[in-house]
């Protein structure tokens, strides 16, 4: 080998092995510097990762959570809507049947102070008309009876009450 293959292949190897190096030094960098901040970032990112995850999985069972209770809400609104609606059934029930009873005994007050008025408006009747029936046999009476009727009743009076004493 002449001197100049020599020194072509002494650079060739230099410079294979200062590639070698220099990646053998880019490696030892790499593993030494930027790695562990690769590294640090990467754990960083998978911790943001999860703690989001994690925060979306307590969204989510706060939503679910959430649903829950507006379709309890829902429910209890429809139960309250149905006893509202039993309830004020059940009163306007009630208010009719004391409209009903008050208009009954109403209706039987009239009932019986009608007979009242009937009964009193009889009794005002009779006495009017036996004041009416006393005046006209007064003065019937007075029409028919004189000195010759009074004469003769006493006359006849007398005759019975001697009949009776003799008899």
């Amino acid at each position: 080998m002449s001197d100049s293959q020599l020194y072509l292949q002494i650079a060739v190897w230099s410079q294979i092995v200062s590639s070698v190096v220099f990646l053998g030094v880019l490696i030892y960098m790499w593993a030494r510097w930027i790695m562990p901040v690769v590294l640090a970032a990467q754990d960083r990112s998978n911790q943001q990762i999860a703690e989001a995850e994690r925060h979306r999985d307590e969204v989510k069972g706060a939503l679910t959570a959430l649903r829950q209770e507006i379709e309890t809400a829902r429910h209890d609104a429809a139960l309250i809507g149905d006893r509202a609606g039993t309830r004020a059934q059940h009163e306007r029930e009630l208010l009719i049947a004391e409209a009903t009873e008050a208009g009954e005994r109403a209706l039987a007050d009239a009932g019986r102070e009608l007979e009242r008025a009937r009964a009193a408006a009889r009794h005002r009747l009779r006495d009017e008309m036996l004041e009416r029936a006393l005046q006209l046999a007064r003065e019937d009476a007075a029409r028919r009876v004189g000195p010759d009727f009074d004469a003769r009743f006493i006359d006849r009076f007398v005759g019975e009450l001697e009949h009776t004493a003799r008899g």
